[in-house]
């Protein structure tokens, strides 16, 4: 404080910063003293007197003294916790951040209607173009992480307000920016997580993933297996359901593990995420592949007097439609903006639901009635339905997705329990119900059995043509976007490229479904070969491979159990649908 005297010399004395006089004439201390007395209160009342801001003041330095020192700690704490998660974050990332395929999680999001960055909170801020643009991470991490990292701004407040209600409040605007820290899941390839799925939303998305194409061929694997057969239903139901909270085990292991393709590089390095990626991705390219024979097959027995005749090449019935599958789906995979049919997708179970209620429909109220010769067991035609029943539960690509956008993950294997006892009663009702109708004469997909002059049958037939639609572009995605990853980066001609390796995979589709047009077999073979690796054996081998010494001895021989059951039945399965495909097609 400066301290000046009237009479005599100035004094310094150290304050607050202030000025104040020392007076020595009596006449002058009595003068102003007076006026002190008579204006004290409208002085205190506007906080303007010299000693009153002079103490005002003085509070307010002391408090921002110690907010600055508060916020400083908390800077230094916050800085400490970030430099922490970005050490969790490096050593996480260490083994899976520039490894092939980076675009996984996020068209897995699309695939299984997950709550994704770029389909809720940002829209289509980075889908933006209608046409298909090569998938980048940098790009993609740069505009869903910049909204998210906004830093808070104080307002600039005037001088009285601050006078009268202090300043303002930095620790709030600190603890502002912490919960959003907190809040911010990062996965290890620096994208943001969405973790605000409900218990609901978790459940549909996972009956999403595992009510599909595989409940039309229920019937017919009775049918291959006999009335003894539906136990492999349940047996693969349970395992199923002890796999994935093996994934969940796998997944909390270590930070930074988010998709199944991590799982497999923190089992096995670079080359298991590499290989178990491969599988993956097959699986699904041979699921778009039943979608077109799907088509196929429903569309001709809806119209089956359709033919095309062109230079003398007649196209029956199923080429016809199977080409015209082929071009309805071609813009729609050219697409980048998925969306809308990803939402769409989601009605995959209302669609399985509906597609049930018509078979239930047909046999009471239409009288077609429950007749059907029943076989107890098939032994030379078991492996077929192994295949078949396996392919039912093809839906543990997704689940790690599920499990990391959920809001409260303690109730994962609820959501497991959920979505596997709901789905295994529906396989088992319609494989009972549709074996009971059409017995022996039971087609590869239900539908195709049902008397086309019925309403119901109209209804389900249509169902099952419309769903497809909606799901081949979201099936085939995942596929296109790690092919488009070995695009130079910024090639000019990036987008010309994409159009053509999403149109060479659709074109794919068709000339192998065209060659081998045995839906039924062919999912036997996807069931044997392919979901056999991703849901039992897999999870199995990356759990015992993470975790290591940490395994029980009764949880190990339970996996090694799984294992064997898995690879017996992918080597009895494949191996007999692949006979009867050849067989098929010399004869």
């Amino acid at each position: 404080m400066r301290k000046t005297e009237i009479k005599g010399s100035p004094q310094k004395e150290k304050n607050h910063g202030s000025t104040e006089f020392t007076i020595r004439s009596p006449q002058l201390k009595e003068r102003i003293a007076t006026r002190r007395n008579l204006n004290f209160d409208k002085k205190m009342k506007n906080s303007v007197s010299d000693r009153s801001f002079y103490i005002e003041s003085s509070d307010d330095e002391d408090l921002e003294k110690e907010l600055d020192n508060g916020e400083d700690d908390g800077n230094e704490s916050d800085s400490s916790g970030l430099s922490m998660n970005n050490q969790n974050h490096k050593q996480s990332s260490s083994y899976n951040t520039a490894a092939w395929p980076k675009s996984y999680r996020k068209s897995i999001d699309m695939l299984g209607s997950v709550p994704s960055p770029s389909l809720t909170r940002f829209g289509s801020s980075f889908l933006s173009s209608s046409l298909t643009r090569r998938f980048t991470p940098e790009a993609f991490s740069t505009s869903i992480i910049k909204p998210l990292l906004s830093t808070v701004v104080d307002q600039p407040q005037k001088h009285a307000s601050y006078s009268h209600l202090g300043p303002p409040s930095r620790r709030s605007s600190l603890s502002m920016r912490r919960d959003e820290k907190d809040n911010l899941a990062i996965d290890s390839h620096g994208l943001p997580i969405s973790r605000h799925s409900s218990f609901g939303q978790a459940v549909a998305n996972g009956m999403n993933a595992l009510c599909g194409v595989g409940l039309l061929s229920t019937p017919f694997a009775m049918k291959e297996g006999g009335w003894l057969g539906i136990s492999i239903l349940l047996i693969f139901a349970v395992l199923s359901f002890y796999t994935g909270i093996l994934l969940r085990a796998c997944l909390d292991s270590k930070p930074g593990i988010e998709t199944y393709p991590d799982i497999g590089q923190a089992a096995f390095g670079a080359l298991g995420r590499v290989l178990i990626s491969i599988v993956l991705y097959v699986e699904l390219y041979a699921s778009c592949i039943e979608y077109v024979i799907l088509e196929s097959d429903n569309l001709s027995t809806l119209f089956p007097s359709a033919h095309v005749t062109f230079g003398g090449f007649e196209l029956n019935a199923h080429l016809l439609f199977a080409i015209a599958t082929a071009l309805a789906v071609l813009p729609t995979v050219w697409l980048r903006d998925l969306s809308i049919l990803s939402y769409i997708s989601a009605g995959g179970v209302v669609a399985s639901i509906v597609v049930v209620v018509c078979l239930f429909w047909v046999g009471v109220v239409d009288n077609v009635g429950f007749h059907g010769t029943v076989t107890p067991l098939n032994l030379s035609t078991l492996p077929v339905a192994l295949g078949l029943y396996g392919f039912c539960y093809s839906g543990h690509a997704v689940f790690p997705n599920i499990y990391s956008s959920m809001g409260k993950q303690s109730q994962f294997p609820a959501v497991l329990l959920t979505c596997f006892g709901i789905c295994t009663l529906m396989y088992a009702c319609v494989a009972i119900m549709g074996y009971l109708m059409f017995g022996e004469s039971t087609l590869s997909q239900y539908t195709l059995n049902l008397p086309g002059d019925l309403v119901a049958s109209k209804i389900a037939v249509w169902t099952t043509v419309i769903n497809p639609f909606t799901k081949y572009a979201l099936t085939i995605s995942p596929v296109a976007m790690s092919l488009e990853e070995f695009i130079p980066p910024n090639h000019p001609k990036s987008h010309i490229y994409s159009i053509l390796i999403r149109t060479a995979l659709v074109i794919s589709t068709l000339l192998v479904g065209l060659s081998i047009p045995f839906f039924g077999l062919v999912m036997s073979l996807i069931g044997s070969l392919l979901t056999m690796l991703v849901t039992l054996i897999l999870p199995c081998a990356c759990y015992l491979r993470i975790l290591k010494e940490k395994v029980p001895f009764l949880q190990r021989a339970l996996c090694f159990i799984v294992i064997a059951i898995g690879a017996v039945a992918s080597a009895f399965g494949s191996y007999s649908s692949l006979r009867k495909i050849i067989e098929k097609l010399n004869g």
